[in-house]
């Protein structure tokens, strides 16, 4: 996330400031917070630093900013997080469920898991209520995989450790299928293989790019399934799965998806910025899903179709502009 002033509105529980001696100079921010023991931990203090709650001559600043002499650090210390999500009822689209998991449609606009800005209200908070999901960490009980809030499509969410432990493992070898429909604008070619690395942009950690030294390795295909005037209807598959690693790979390489309000088109049309504005969000959804069930073996696969805004894209680029299917 960018790392910005601290709302005036956000709880500050205590604050701590000191002033970097000389045989601290060069010492990395976190480690430099750590080795002052205020009370959290090294991985909670990296999250409180990320929320913009560290402060280095009065900015926000990176984990791993090198101090200098006879800066000032200020460390503000929020209210602990609950320690577990609370049941919330709530209307969800469930595909399957048995005893072992839950295959979820997520709607656009929902928050996957708890979250500092989202404590509740999110997509495990209504699985609590109708599932009893298990497994995980206590705040994302079940959760193998996510998908970013304006993102809509398929989840396998887990009931207990061991089918989570199961599942992750076919993430982490690449064994599932994950499919997504995409808008995009520009004109991609007909098919193609993307392998990067991903990692946040320097000057705003909240985005990502696949312009950088360090970094996650990323693999995306994909097929143009049908073209408009400026714009294009993409299937993509996913073959690792990065944090905004479709919306960074498109946009990195010429074809932005449409209504993605980070890595969205700059450049367009009166017509196209139109649709683009229109959409609540990223046109992006997880439409295919398969895995192998971890109790018993057999291949599962699910589809799901767009939400209203998505189609209603889709059909004004079709009257708008001359399609062609692939």
């Amino acid at each position: 996330m960018t790392l910005g002033a601290v709302s005036r509105s956000q709880e500050i529980l205590d604050v701590w400031r000191w002033v970097v001696e000389e045989e601290d100079h060069g010492l990395r921010l976190d480690l430099y917070l750590a080795a002052h023991e205020v009370g959290p931990t090294r991985s909670q203090l990296k999250k409180i630093i990320e929320t913009g709650l560290a402060l280095v001559d009065g900015e926000p600043s990176r984990p791993a900013k090198k101090l200098r002499t006879g800066q000032t650090v200020e460390l503000r210390i929020p209210p602990p997080q609950p320690s577990s999500a609370l049941p919330q009822e709530m209307e969800l689209d469930i595909r399957h469920e048995d005893d072992s998991l839950v295959v979820v449609n997520k709607p656009q606009g929902l928050v996957v898991h708890p979250a500092p800005g989202h404590p509740d209200g999110t997509l495990v908070n209504g699985l609590l209520f109708a599932c009893s999901t298990m497994g995980g960490d206590p705040l994302r009980p079940g959760i193998v995989h996510r998908l970013d809030k304006d993102t809509s499509g398929l989840m396998v969410v887990a009931k207990n450790e061991r089918v989570h432990a199961h599942l992750a493992a076919q993430f982490s070898v690449h064994s599932v299928d994950r499919r997504y429909l995409v808008l995009v604008a520009g004109d991609p070619p007909a098919a193609g293989r993307w392998d990067t690395l991903i990692g946040r942009r320097d000057g705003d950690r909240k985005k990502f790019s696949t312009r950088v030294r360090q970094g996650k390795r990323a693999i995306s295909s994909f097929k143009t399934i049908e073209r408009f005037s400026q714009a294009a209807l993409l299937n993509v598959t996913l073959r690792t799965g990065r944090t905004h690693q479709v919306r960074v790979h498109c946009s990195d390489h010429g074809f932005p998806v449409l209504g993605d309000p980070w890595y969205g088109p700059k450049r367009m049309t009166e017509t196209l910025r139109e649709i683009h504005n229109a959409l609540p969000g990223q046109a992006l959804h997880a439409e295919i899903l398969g895995f192998e069930h971890p109790e018993g073996g057999q291949r599962l696969s699910f589809r799901s179709d767009p939400p209203t805004p998505f189609l209603d894209a889709l059909a004004a680029l079709r009257t708008n502009g001359t399609g062609s299917v692939e």
